[in-house]
């Protein structure tokens, strides 16, 4: 073959290659608009099928076959990709699937008003730390522009890093320990911190009289519970409350607690309190009952999602407090379509991780709003730093509280409420 025959041949391949190539760039199913987003209205491509499952609050699988490149650069993009993880499985799956359902709604209540719109998407981190932090990887590798990070605090902690190295803005729903955002200034914070719930917990105590001889059960390899503890103890020192018990266990001694209630119960324990997710506190009830021991209890926000634990007598939690952002039963016309929503769409009442949840996504949304700047086709980085002088400077009114502010420490101002389990359901004690 002569050399001008094999230059023609060679040139041939090598336009072959290049349209290949270019097909391969626009032939996916990614880009934007390649899933339905939680609303189903979102993007500009796509059914809204394969990747709308998992952009509606799924785990990996589906949402996944969208464009990971248009969302690490913003390049193109017509809708803001929100990740999230938290325990959509295993023993705190009531926390992860709560928040991610109020989140939806959200999602598909703002996306059918035609303007910003919004893709979310959870994946399970199971409450681990390690998977957390692969769970977030995921959805970097998807896209994410802002994040709700973790709904528990302990992955909480590992993936707030993450997203500060990544410059990924970050409102969580309910990882609450001052570690999330502790040096992190694109971290922020719907609930309350643990320092702020262990105090309000002390002074509601104090305020309303609740006991007079206190006992402290707290999970002492848990940051979430001991932190609450730590300042509740220096609370209830200054206002004057006498604690008579204080006792604790670990993640592989919480399936009995006949040590910490005899204690409680030898000192004479009136009220006990309770910083810790509602799976220990549901065995502590059972126990005390078992003992013929009825003290009052007050417990924190964990606690909400007990009265609809699998196989769990909610006659048990009778008459237990605790603080929380939320009332279901309030009069506020957000929170009852809210609640008419949820109800219609899982057939129980949310709790308080369903409703920070949803203004999670709300908050944002607001946040976008008031700068009037932001756009979808930015990159994550470019959205982290205009999200975060937001955040620091305007005020939001949720069905989780009105009038809520965050320092520049990621921490919210809000006012906590007072409920009472009464006949299997939460009443309003303010």
């Amino acid at each position: 073959m002569s050399k001008r025959k094999v230059f023609a041949v060679l040139l041939v391949i090598l336009l072959l290659v290049g349209i290949t190539a270019g097909c391969g760039g626009t032939g996916g199913s990614g880009g934007s608009g390649s899933s339905g987003a939680a609303g189903g209205t979102a993007g500009t491509g796509g059914s809204g099928a394969a990747g709308g499952a998992a952009a509606a609050g799924g785990s990996g699988g589906a949402g996944a076959a969208a464009d990971p490149g248009a969302g690490a650069s913003g390049v193109g993009n017509t809708v803001f990709r929100i990740g999230a993880s938290g325990p959509l499985t295993g023993g705190a799956a009531i926390y992860g699937n709560s928040a991610k359902n109020g989140a939806t709604i959200a999602v598909k209540e703002i996306n059918a008003l035609g303007g910003i719109q919004f893709e979310l998407r959870y994946e399970d981190d199971e409450h681990d730390q390690e998977k957390a932090v692969n769970a977030y990887n995921t959805l970097k590798d998807w896209g994410v522009q802002m994040s709700l990070g973790t709904v528990t605090t302990s992955p909480g902690i590992v993936v707030s890093v993450e997203s500060f190295r990544d410059r990924v803005f970050a409102l969580t729903p309910s990882a609450s320990a001052v570690a999330v955002t502790e040096g992190k200034d694109n971290v922020f914070q719907l609930c309350f911190a643990d320092p702020n719930q262990g105090s309000a917990s002390a002074q509601y105590i104090s305020d309303n009289k609740l006991g007079t001889k206190i006992a402290v059960i707290y999970k002492n390899d848990d940051v979430y519970s001991s932190g609450i503890y730590e300042t509740f103890d220096v609370s209830a020192a200054e206002l004057g409350l006498e604690i008579v018990s204080v006792t604790t266990f670990t993640e592989d001694s919480q399936t009995d607690f006949a040590v910490q209630l005899t204690d409680a119960k030898n000192n004479g324990a009136d009220l006990i309190f309770l910083p810790m997710y509602y799976t220990p506190a549901s065995l502590i009830f059972q126990q005390a009952k078992s003992m013929d021991y009825s003290p009052k209890y007050f417990g924190v926000d964990g606690m909400d999602g007990i009265l609809t634990l699998e196989g769990f007598d909610t006659s048990l939690a009778e008459g237990v407090m605790l603080l929380t952002p939320f009332n279901a039963d309030s009069p506020d016309a957000r929170t009852q379509n809210f609640v008419a929503m949820y109800r219609e769409a899982h057939g129980e009442i949310p709790n308080q991780f369903a409703a920070d949840g949803y203004d999670c996504i709300y908050a944002i949304y607001e946040a976008i709003l008031a700068d009037g700047t932001i756009t979808a086709d930015m990159s994550a980085a470019e959205i982290c730093e205009l999200l975060i002088a937001q955040f620091t400077t305007f005020s939001f009114d949720g069905i989780t509280g009105d009038g809520m502010t965050w320092s520049v420490s990621g921490q919210v101002s809000k006012s906590p409420k007072g409920m009472l389990i009464q006949d299997g359901v939460y009443v309003g004690m303010d």
